[in-house]
């Protein structure tokens, strides 16, 4: 009871510091930034973006993943790049990606997926705010008994929209093919359900006009002319289905932008519509996003986005 008290309290403190526009719940501008896939240029990339957040004054910014693949997936790392997440002035949230856990192995070759992921958790998800600015209050998955481990996945609300962070893996979910070897992935498949419901309940009951997801990995329908994966076990199909489903039944719309798969890592960034169903893949930089709910579009791209000079693999 005195924790729900103390987050109250919270909520109103930070109503009163939100800028006007924001306040209002009209118009806002956020951003996103994707880590470099070149892993010399990651950290001065991100210093960049970083930056340029800051100058843009936006009203927050989601890192989708903290590092490159080719960077170590070490203690020091994660504790230096935390730090960087840390200068900030604007409020930042991390949303996990593959090459922060999920694909990391330990010197033998064999996946440290699993311990990795706890240690990122317990360094960037301890607290019940966002990095640094004003501090924007977030409701993490862990708050529910049956998902404390899933400190990760949180939501916040602005204006008239709800955001939130899910953790999908863009190495297929992180599927794993050795048989019973998938325990993890079978346990987060249970908990993101369970999250996205809760979202889309909070969004229905406070009749919102939109919501926005932040995940690594696709989870929605591929397009028709894509290869037959058949032979391959898709390990987004259930949240692919479940997010249509939210989808045919939320009045509003659901914007889910994750990062981009190498292929198509250096197109211009484009929301594509599926009727109240969009998707956003964004390569390595920054993107600024505008929010208005009094717009038809709700969501629009800037012109003119920061991509960092880091397109190269």
């Amino acid at each position: 009871m005195k924790k729900q008290l103390l987050k109250y309290v919270a909520l109103c403190g930070f109503a009163l510091l939100l800028p006007p526009a924001e306040a209002n719940a009209k118009e806002f501008s956020f951003g996103v930034i994707v880590p470099s896939r070149n892993a010399a240029m990651t950290e001065p990339a991100l210093r960049e973006a970083i930056d340029q957040a800051d100058a843009d004054n936006l009203a927050f910014v989601v890192a989708n993943g903290i590092k490159a693949a080719g960077e170590p997936c070490s203690d020091r790392l994660y504790n230096d790049r935390k730090a960087l997440l840390q200068t900030a002035k604007k409020n930042l949230i991390v949303s996990l990606a593959a090459n922060d856990w999920a694909k990391c192995a330990g010197e033998n070759g064999k996946s440290s997926a699993i311990g990795r992921l706890n240690r990122v958790r317990e360094l960037f998800f301890t607290e019940e705010f966002s990095f640094d600015g004003a501090g924007i209050p977030l409701v993490r998955q862990s708050a529910t008994a049956k998902f404390r481990s899933y400190v990760e996945n949180a939501r916040w609300e602005m204006g008239n929209i709800m955001f939130a962070t899910l953790n999908l893996p863009g190495n297929n979910n992180h599927y794993v093919f050795d048989a019973g070897r998938n325990s993890e992935f079978e346990d987060r498949l249970i908990a993101n359900r369970d999250w996205l419901h809760r979202v889309y309940i909070y969004a229905m009951r406070k009749k919102l006009a939109g919501i926005v997801l932040f995940c690594d990995g696709n989870p929605l329908p591929l397009p028709a002319n894509s290869e037959d994966n058949s032979a391959r076990r898709d390990g987004f199909v259930e949240t692919r289905r479940y997010i249509t489903n939210l989808a045919a039944k939320f009045p509003g719309k659901i914007l889910v932008i994750h990062n981009a798969e190498d292929g198509h890592a250096n197109a211009p960034p484009a929301i594509v519509w599926r009727r109240n169903l969009g998707e956003l893949a964004l390569g390595p930089g920054s993107l600024k996003l505008t929010a208005d709910s009094s717009s038809r579009a709700l969501f629009t791209v800037a012109n003119e986005t920061a991509q960092a000079a880091n397109h190269r693999p």
